[in-house]
Order: C-alpha cells, then sequence, then structure tokens
C-alpha cells in the first residue's frame, strides 16, 4: 500500500512524501487518532537545532507522542479498532543489563527515524499497549512523557537512599507538572515541594505541599531529595539550588535537556555525598507501567487532563503549521492535534 507521510523538510515548512508498505508484514498497522506536540518537535519546526544536525536529520515526520487505533494485524493479536498508545523508542538490539532507551543503536520517532505525521505507522508488536476502553485520548495522547518522568522516577527509587521525608521539583512547565502528579500519587505521605519562577503556572500545582517562587525560599528549606526539569540555561541555576538544599546522601534526579554544558558546584556535591542520577527518554516496560498506573488510579488522568492546552483538528498541512505555530504562544500546557489528514 502506499502510505502519505507529512515530513518537515526545512524549518516550517512540511512536504508529503509517499512510502510503499507491505501489508502483509509482521507490524501492526496503526491509524493516528490524536498527537501531541513536544518541546523538541517544536526545536526542529523552527530550526533551533544547529545547521549540522538539521542537515542530517532532515526531511523528517515529526512528533513522538501519540495514540492511535488498530486498523490491520496480520497476526491477529491486536483486534481491529483497539485503541493504543504508541511507543517511539524502536531497540534494533536487546541487552541484559542496558535499557533499551540507553542503547546508541536505538532509533527514535521524530529524531532521525519519521514520527507519527503519518497517515499509517508500521510498529512491531511490542512498541504499541492496548489502552482501556472508555479512557480520554486527548489526554493520554502526551503519555509519552509521563513514562519519561515514570522512567526517572523509577531509576531514582534504585538508585537513591531510602529517606522520603520531603522531595523538591524544580520547573514548572509541562515535565515538573507531570513529575509533581506521579510522585503525589506514588509517595503521598511525603512532603512535596515544586520551585518555579511563574506564578500563573505555579497556580496547577495546588495538590503538593507548596510551591515556592525561585527567589525566594526560605533559609531553613532542607529536602533529601530533588528532581530537575527545567532544562536549558535555567538547570545550571536549579541545579545548584538543589545542591544547596539537599540533606546529606540526597539525590539529583537530572530530568531537563539542555544544549549546553553548564557548571557543577562539585565541592559540595563531595562534601555531602549526593548523587546525580541522569535520565532521558523511556523504554517500552515504561509505557506498559504507566498504562496499567492508569487503570489502578484513574484520577490520574483527570489531573493530567489539567495540562492539556489547545486541542487543534489537522486536516491539511495548512493546519499542521497552524497547530505548530499555536503551541509556541501556548503560555501553559501540551497542545493535541486531532489528526484527521
Amino acid at each position: 500500500m502506499i502510505n502519505q507521510v507529512y515530513q518537515l523538510v526545512a524549518p516550517r515548512q512540511f512536504e508529503i512524501t509517499y512510502n510503499n508498505e507491505d501489508i502483509k508484514s509482521e507490524n501492526v498497522i496503526i491509524r493516528p487518532l490524536y498527537l501531541s506536540i513536544c518541546v523538541a518537535d517544536q526545536r526542529y519546526y523552527t530550526g533551533s537545532r544547529n545547521e549540522e544536525v538539521l542537515e542530517k536529520k532532515l526531511p523528517m515526520s515529526l512528533i513522538h507522542e501519540g495514540v492511535g487505533e488498530v486498523v490491520y494485524d496480520s497476526k491477529g493479536i491486536y483486534k481491529v479498532g483497539k485503541k493504543v498508545v504508541m511507543v517511539p523508542n524502536t531497540p534494533t538490539e536487546k541487552s541484559e543489563i542496558i535499557s533499551e532507551n540507553y542503547l546508541p543503536t536505538s532509533k527514535f520517532r521524530s529524531s532521525g527515524f519519521d514520527g507519527f505525521m503519518q497517515d499509517y505507522i508500521f510498529m512491531e508488536h511490542d512498541r504499541i499497549v492496548e489502552l482501556p476502553d472508555e479512557i480520554d485520548l486527548s489526554v493520554v495522547s502526551y503519555s509519552e512523557l509521563v513514562s519519561v518522568s515514570w522512567h526517572a522516577i523509577q531509576r531514582f527509587k534504585n538508585k537513591s537512599i531510602n529517606m522520603h521525608d520531603s522531595f523538591g521539583i524544580w520547573g514548572d512547565g509541562n515535565l515538573g507538572f507531570i513529575t509533581a502528579v506521579l510522585l503525589r500519587k506514588l509517595y503521598p505521605d511525603t512532603k512535596i515541594y515544586v520551585f518555579g519562577k511563574t506564578d500563573f503556572k505555579l497556580s496547577h500545582f495546588s495538590f503538593v505541599d507548596e510551591v515556592f517562587h525561585i527567589n525566594h525560599i526560605p533559609q531553613d528549606l532542607v529536602i533529601n531529595h530533588g528532581f530537575e526539569c527545567v532544562g536549558g540555561k535555567g538547570s545550571q541555576s536549579a541545579v545548584d539550588q538543589i545542591i544547596n538544599l539537599l540533606t546529606p546522601e540526597g539525590s539529583i534526579a537530572l530530568m531537563g535537556v539542555s544544549e549546553y554544558s553548564i557548571e557543577v558546584n562539585t565541592r559540595l556535591v563531595l562534601e555531602k555525598g549526593i548523587t546525580m542520577i541522569g535520565s532521558s527518554r523511556s523504554s517500552a516496560k515504561d509505557f506498559n507501567d504507566v498504562v496499567d498506573f492508569y487503570k489502578k488510579h484513574p484520577d490520574i488522568i483527570e489531573k493530567l487532563s489539567l495540562l492539556k492546552g489547545n486541542e487543534l483538528v489537522v486536516r491539511t498541512l495548512s493546519d499542521a503549521i497552524d497547530a505548530f505555530e499555536s503551541d509556541l504562544s501556548t503560555s501553559w500546557g501540551k497542545t493535541v492535534i486531532k489528526w484527521d489528514l
């Protein structure tokens, strides 16, 4: 069959290309239903990445967050019409030690490998996860970002000391909000503080114990562990604040992506015995765990719905451009696309 793929060929410019796909292959064929725009997609769309990266990775179909509907499965494992969340990470090898999202040979959709802006997605069976019936597909369209936070929290649990009196989350954006939602449910008895710089964004964190503006932190405040969800140039000041507020042998979960190197107060890191834990992306297991979490705690969907910003219907390439442009001016939350191209 001929599959239409909508690729970014230059900043702010999409074109249609055509791929000849074997409908009888062992892959599951998925029709995208709802997609969500990520900051990483915007870096390509706006041409914010350096020219060498853009030249290497474009043309490329964008978006790695989305849910879809099974339209064909030659193996008959998934029923036609079943709603699924799509896993963008695609490993080409297996390791008993290293998680698939850290293997350098793994491919990741919308990062050098076509994303979900296509008429149909051809995916291996272990790259999709069935969703419960009656779930809000527009909200779970950004489950990939939830899985990223989930993955980081699991690494934190495995590598940090067992002291959970207080957590601090730096970052009042999408990742910080999701991390706060998950930590609140996973650690109901722990004091959770959120640190940010925008009062409007901080007002959405009413379910945590307290929010602080980064320039007005009480001098006597201490935390056991910190979650850095800032990224960019702001990650340096965030990490510095966390190091200063941590109790001895606390840990820092580094989650924000930065294009720049930052300075770290290694003297205090050594003096306190601080553990710094890096994490990136997520695995199929994380997606399965997140969907199980949805089933066990349906109220999580209601909490995550607060993060949903604009929902835009995309029927043409012009609509797709409008969606990306609208997302650039959104002050809060995730832009969701109802894919109707």
